[in-house]
């Protein structure tokens, strides 16, 4: 089940960018392989926290060929040296680490963790839409709901300062590829 979103921002200034991480409180229901750029004693403790790849050069090496066995990647700053090398290849992919949102820390055990239980990084595309995966279509109306309200929830707070007008224009979830079914941003925000 995906969630759009059509924000009233123009992401071409840069003072208008949305973006931003949102921990759903069901998960997304898909497994998420997570990938950890560490050294030393963080990579031990990324591995324990539950990491599917962790690695320094060994693992730029692998990603620098092309070959991305993660949907998520975080790194410790002191590797940002070397995974900023690897902008052509997690650029694209939308997987580049960010302090922003929370991927690039030392404390890799609660990154991975949020990682793992259903974070969701959001950012704003060139025509101010927003799309993420917010649950399965097994998942109950009420596990749908609460995640919903939790990403427009994140997605309202990340307003930024420069935006004037309406800042929700659109809103509407669909099951993936299938049709869009409008909602009313105030059945889903949570009053304040």
């Amino acid at each position: 089940i995906e969630i759009a979103m059509n924000l009233g921002v123009d992401p071409r200034h840069s003072d208008q960018m949305v973006r931003g991480v949102v921990n759903l409180p069901n998960g997304t229901g898909r497994t998420v392989r997570v990938g950890v750029f560490a050294k030393g004693p963080k990579a031990e403790e990324a591995k324990k926290a539950g990491a599917d790849v962790v690695g320094a050069e060994d693992l730029f090496e692998v990603v620098n060929k092309g070959t991305i066995d993660f949907d998520r990647c975080i790194a410790t700053p002191d590797m940002m040296g070397l995974v900023g090398r690897l902008g052509k290849v997690l650029g694209p992919r939308g997987m580049m680490p960010n302090p922003k949102v929370g991927t690039v820390t030392m404390d890799v055990t609660a990154a991975v963790k949020a990682a793992k239980g259903g974070a969701v990084e959001f950012r704003v595309e060139k025509a101010g839409i927003i799309q993420a995966g917010v649950g399965k279509a097994s998942f109950s109306e009420e596990q749908i709901a609460g995640n919903v309200r939790a990403f427009v929830d994140a997605v309202l707070k990340a307003k930024p300062q420069a935006s004037k007008g309406a800042y929700v224009k659109k809103l509407s979830i669909s099951s993936t590829m299938g049709p869009g079914l409008k909602l009313d941003l105030a059945s889903v925000t949570t009053p304040a």
